[in-house]
């Protein structure tokens, strides 16, 4: 299997892409991204490029993948919905364009959020752009469209946030969130879960398009 990243540079994203370099049924990872991963793989390929908006000259680079795991996000805090929807909702979806016309017998999977809200209509903001995302992308003429919905998600192996806020918050609650795991099971997930959560579903599908933390959890078991 060969796939395509976005986001690999993430707290999410980098669980996602150590599950895809130990997994031997992928033969192929590049990441697209404005930074690189900083490892060092011989299945591994990064793909600088800055504009997240445009793919027009490097669309040679982006075909011929069996799945695509979009990784990318930013936290709603501070930003107005047009800020908003910009970085979230337009920025996906000129990827996911471009990549539905190049590769149509792709599976995509997308890491939305707990909470997103597929009626479009809530008085939440980043719930609602995200709700509208979550549509637009199952329109799309991929193969497979899956849209992940995790809730806490716990962090392994050393990966840490790139938002210092959720690093302080996962260094307060690292000790415990094993615990709350335990006694909420389905409701707090992992990196390495979602990571392989992904490679099964690119693999074999899975009953519906929207999965929430429990069916990642199950997913990955």
């Amino acid at each position: 299997m060969r796939v395509l990243m976005f986001g690999a540079t993430g707290m999410v994203g980098q669980g996602v892409l150590r599950e895809c370099l130990l997994d031997s049924g992928v033969a192929f990872v590049q990441t697209v991204g404005r930074t690189p991963t900083g490892l060092a793989n011989a299945k591994l390929r990064d793909l600088i490029h800055p504009d997240l908006w445009h793919y027009g000259a490097i669309e040679g680079d982006l075909t011929g993948f069996d799945a695509c795991f979009f990784c990318l996000g930013t936290a709603s805090a501070g930003k107005g919905e047009d800020e908003y929807t910009r970085v979230t909702y337009d920025l996906t979806m000129a990827a996911a364009q471009a990549l539905a016309r190049l590769n149509p017998h792709m599976t995509f999977v997308y890491v939305s959020g707990a909470g997103a809200d597929g009626s479009e209509q809530g008085r939440v903001m980043w719930a609602r752009v995200r709700g509208r995302l979550e549509n637009a992308l199952q329109r799309l003429p991929f193969r497979r469209v899956y849209i992940f919905r995790p809730g806490v998600i716990q962090p392994l192996h050393g990966i840490q946030s790139k938002t210092k806020s959720y690093r302080l918050l996962y260094r307060l609650l690292g000790p415990v969130l094993p615990l709350l795991r335990r006694a909420f099971p389905g409701r707090i997930t992992t990196t390495e879960r979602i990571g392989r959560a992904m490679l099964r579903v690119a693999r074999y599908g899975a009953d519906k398009q929207i999965l929430e933390s429990r069916d990642l959890e199950e997913l990955s078991a």
